[in-house]
């Protein structure tokens, strides 16, 4: 074996340990995310990750509070090469990242400019899996003080792991009449007293 050759498997392996140091924390499924990984990998590559979700978060904004804007992402009667020439006039001359740049542009040339939101909380995802965040959302028939969110925040991060980041958000429903619903992640938890009235109903038919 020459040289050339020995040096072969070396580079493919650095290759793939490059490959691997710069692919998405979780695994997730679905045209959104084939985007959204993709947006991903290039972004983690250029050392450039919060910028994107920073960019990308304010495209969505603005999406959300300019109703022609919204429109022009989308009205299926736009053409493609109109809307790419749209998305290259707002956001070109250096106004973003490259990543988000090329994003937005092969949307738009793809047709796919209408997945956008879905893209980018997707994108959204990603990063809270690579800070190890967890969403938790706790739901109470009143209000909880302090001392019950700081009681609520300690099971919680039990519950995911210390090396896990809780990201705790409250809702307040009275018709669960007493006690908690609990969201973490794709997991849900009941322990209301609706609940549990229920089951005793279903019980008692």
């Amino acid at each position: 074996m020459n040289p050339t050759q020995r040096r072969i498997p070396a580079l493919l392996a650095r290759s793939m340990a490059t490959d691997a140091a710069h692919r998405p924390p979780i695994a997730m499924h679905g045209l959104h995310a084939r985007y959204a990984n993709a947006t991903y990998t290039a972004a983690s590559k250029q050392s450039i990750l919060p910028k994107v979700e920073e960019e990308l978060a304010a495209i969505k904004l603005t999406a959300s509070k300019s109703p022609s804007f919204q429109a022009f992402l989308d009205n299926p009667l736009i053409s493609r090469n109109d809307k790419e020439k749209g998305i290259q006039d707002i956001l070109g001359d250096g106004k973003v990242s490259s990543v988000t740049y090329n994003l937005l542009t092969t949307l738009a040339g793809n047709a796919r400019l209408p997945l956008m939101a879905k893209i980018i909380d997707t994108y959204a995802e990603l990063m809270k899996a690579n800070r190890g965040e967890v969403d938790a959302t706790i739901i109470s028939a009143d209000p909880l003080t302090k001392a019950q969110l700081d009681t609520v925040a300690v099971a919680m991060k039990n519950q995911v792991g210390k090396e896990k980041k809780v990201i705790l958000s409250t809702k307040v429903d009275p018709t669960i009449l007493g006690g908690l619903q609990v969201q973490i992640g794709d997991k849900f938890l009941d322990l209301s007293v609706g609940s549990k009235i229920d089951d005793l109903s279903r019980t008692a038919v």
